[in-house]
């Protein structure tokens, strides 16, 4: 096969263990950096362009899309599609993803549980929003927000009333959302590839820090889901149309709830915590659809 991993940077861990197992099963591969793609469109030519090169004979791509890109980099992978090359990611599903009301939206909407969450465009509203997600401290997320950036834990009223005015100024999008004290500052991350959960770790947040992402210093350790979790995992993936997902699970007594859906995860945690060759079993997926 012919293989192209979409990525801004060939060193980062994912990219580089795509890679190696692309090799190891002996295909083709190459990484190229999707915000350098020239898109042709045409309705008897469509194209891509890479630093002046058409290319040309790509069996499949891997998207690993960064937050910064996600609007190019779903025009590539839909030109791609369009030329009848298989993806792992959709574009609608990447933009949906990336989206954390409409994530929310789409979860619930399947039955699935979410953290009490609320999004409101009436600033003059500010102080009810905050009553109605219940009692403090309360979750202030940015829409667009990832690694743990843009999330604040307001402890009081007053506190989360001067937040929302900052981010009101600024004009960006944030939702409130309930404090699950339950968890303890940990969540669980299940990796799905090809409705199948391959991988899981449990993620600690850091004393004095209530964020469990990695990039923020928690620390991981491998955790045996249940029955339930898996099944919740498999389904969230499905409900956002993913073949590839990193579904992030808060353990509470009356069951999981899903914080987020995430269409491009990382690999370096999960690889390095349960020592499973995640990057291996993509690659396997590519080639089973494309033998299809």
């Amino acid at each position: 096969m012919n293989i192209v991993i979409l990525s801004r940077n060939a060193g980062l861990y994912s990219t580089r263990s795509l890679v190696n197992a692309a090799y190891r099963k002996n295909h083709d591969v190459r990484v190229i950096d999707h915000m350098s793609c020239d898109l042709v469109i045409d309705r008897n030519d469509h194209a891509i362009y890479f630093q002046g090169e058409r290319l040309e004979g790509v069996d499949a791509i891997i998207p690993r899309i960064g937050t910064t890109a996600t609007t190019h980099g779903s025009a590539v992978i839909r030109h791609f599609v369009n030329m009848g090359v298989y993806s792992t990611l959709q574009s609608a599903a990447l933009l949906l993803a990336r989206d954390k009301l409409s994530c929310l939206q789409a979860l619930t909407a399947a039955g699935m549980d979410v953290p009490r969450s609320i999004i409101s465009n009436n600033y003059y509203e500010m102080s009810d929003m905050i009553d109605r997600v219940g009692e403090m401290p309360v979750v202030i997320k940015m829409i667009k927000g990832t690694h743990g950036l843009g999330v604040i834990l307001s402890e009081t009223k007053r506190n989360a009333e001067s937040i929302l005015e900052a981010f009101h100024k600024s004009k960006d999008k944030v939702m409130l959302q309930e404090f699950i004290r339950e968890a303890k500052g940990a969540d669980v991350r299940a990796f799905v590839v090809d409705h199948e959960v391959v991988g899981a770790m449990k993620r600690q947040a850091k004393p004095g820090e209530f964020r469990s992402n990695l990039h923020r210093g928690a620390s991981s350790t491998i955790v045996q889901l249940t029955e339930e979790e898996r099944l919740i995992a498999i389904k969230a993936a499905q409900t956002m149309g993913l073949e590839i997902a990193g579904v992030d699970m808060l353990q509470t007594s009356k069951g999981p709830l899903v914080l987020e859906v995430n269409a491009s995860p990382g690999l370096e945690g999960i690889e390095t915590t349960t020592k499973v060759d995640i990057a291996g079993k993509i690659i396997d997926m590519v080639q089973r659809n494309l033998k299809k």
